[in-house]
């Protein structure tokens, strides 16, 4: 009872999460049935966080023939799993039962050169083992089932691919061993690990891919060239194991999404540990942590990661700073129908994604004298008295409608979006200075104008 109520205190948020406007979920439905026409991908489901807090959800398509999608149908996330295998190790490095810079032959000692590779390795893509599953198709060997083991045994026992450190290439047979190193240290099965640590305790339905979907569940398809979409054959059973072996709905995946943003499961260190860009032994950085994509992207820092099995792809964006998060699963492995959607949803979020419309009009305003003063925070309304709207308009009026506006940067600076944007008159430039609390309807810290050196 206790975990339910807890999961739904997560979903359903705070009084302060600020809604979608009709006119942004309009926008967001129409992003995502464009992507599925366009594309031919039969469904996609949803969910949007904002201010720590689900506020849209949607289902899209058809799941299968003649069913309708639902927000209820869980979608193999594929490789989006592996934040969930990195999480457990790093829980476990918490419980002082193993060390990230513990040498892999601890563990596993037969795999090649296991004692010159670290734990962290394996979940950063820097061993050097060979990845056993580089292809966007189920390969021979995928139509019988496999054991970790198995795994292992013919792919992490060839030489390795570089030395460890030195490159960052994509290894899901990391991902494999990982997971064994859990099942081995904690006496549990990976699945039931997780579910104990992190899925029980955010209300989460994850279920085991190969032995977890019903018939009330997306099938998955797929494409060849312009011809039919077709049901996919799935591979058999274990192949994905902590690599990518998860199946859950959008919701599920937005309860996890905001326990990383409110760092409720794992040690703040440990978050910090799993979002941190790994570096190479050049110096170089990876752009990548333990299980997840590391970005900035547009002033935003973006912990992401997308995932791709037999007949699905997702996506799944985690904006910390923001207390944002979007979730795209589709159940077909063509299209990239899921990173459109996601495009989409990403750029209705935050004002700072490359529309210059909201600057164009606060400058206007401000040109012919005007001020919405409920757009702008008390120091914004402090720094713009009468006197600086008068001299705005007296100066500006008689320059008349720019030419062109661009946006030059954006970054985030003391909790505050930092775009810089360049007027553009013909006969000479401004700059617009706009300082902003984050999100779509931000409050406005700073609007300043200035000659263009």
């Amino acid at each position: 009872m206790r975990a339910f109520a807890l999961a739904t205190l997560l979903l359903a948020g705070t009084a302060h999460a600020a809604p979608l406007t009709p006119s942004q979920t309009a926008a967001i439905d129409e992003a995502a049935t464009r992507a599925l026409a366009t594309t031919g991908v039969p469904a996609a489901s949803i969910a949007v966080v904002r201010d720590g807090a689900v506020v849209y959800t949607h289902a899209y398509g058809q799941q299968r023939e003649g069913q309708p999608a639902t927000t209820e149908g869980k979608y193999k996330i594929a490789s989006i799993s592996k934040q969930f295998t990195a999480a457990a190790i790093l829980l476990l490095a918490e419980d002082g039962k193993l060390s990230l810079d513990d040498p892999v032959s601890k563990y596993l000692p037969d795999l090649t050169r296991a004692g010159d590779v670290k734990v962290r390795q394996l979940l950063s893509h820097t061993s050097g083992y060979r990845d056993f599953w580089p292809q966007d198709f189920a390969f021979v060997d995928m139509q019988t089932p496999a054991t970790p083991a198995h795994i292992l045994d013919k792919w992490a026992k060839l030489p390795l691919d570089f030395e460890p450190g030195s490159r960052w290439q994509y290894s899901n047979t990391g991902y494999v061993a990982a997971g064994l190193i859990v099942e081995k240290v904690s006496g549990q099965p990976l699945m039931a690990f997780l579910k104990a640590r992190v899925f029980d305790r955010l209300g989460m339905r994850a279920v085991d891919q190969d032995t977890g979907m019903t018939a009330a569940d997306p099938l998955g398809y797929q494409r060849f060239a312009l011809g039919p979409v077709r049901v996919e054959p799935q591979p058999g059973a274990g192949w994905l194991f902590a690599a990518g072996g998860l199946a859950m709905t959008a919701s599920d995946l937005a309860r996890w999404d905001i326990s990383v943003i409110d760092q409720s499961v794992m040690r703040p260190t440990s978050y910090a540990e799993q979002q941190r860009s790994v570096l190479l032994t050049n110096g170089t950085s990876s752009n990548y942590g333990l299980g997840v994509d590391v970005q900035n992207v547009k002033g935003h820092r973006r912990i992401s990661h997308g995932g791709e099995a037999a007949g699905y792809l997702s996506e799944n964006r985690i904006y910390p700073d923001e207390k944002a998060a979007i979730i795209v699963l589709d159940n077909a492995d063509f299209g990239n129908a899921q990173t459109a959607i996601a495009d989409a949803i990403e750029k209705i979020l935050f004002a700072d994604s490359g529309d210059t419309s909201r600057a164009l009009s606060v400058y206007r305003s401000l040109r012919d004298g005007r001020i919405d003063r409920s757009a702008f925070t008390e120091n914004g309304n402090f720094y713009l008295t009468a006197r600086a709207v008068a001299d705005y308009r007296t100066s500006l009026m008689p320059l008349g409608e720019p030419k062109s506006i661009t946006r030059d940067s954006s970054a985030l600076r003391g909790g505050l979006t930092a775009e810089k944007y360049t007027l553009d008159f013909g006969t000479r430039k401004l700059t617009i200075v706009l300082r902003a609390q984050p999100g779509p309807n931000g409050r406005i810290e700073q609007f300043s104008v200035y000659p263009a050196s």
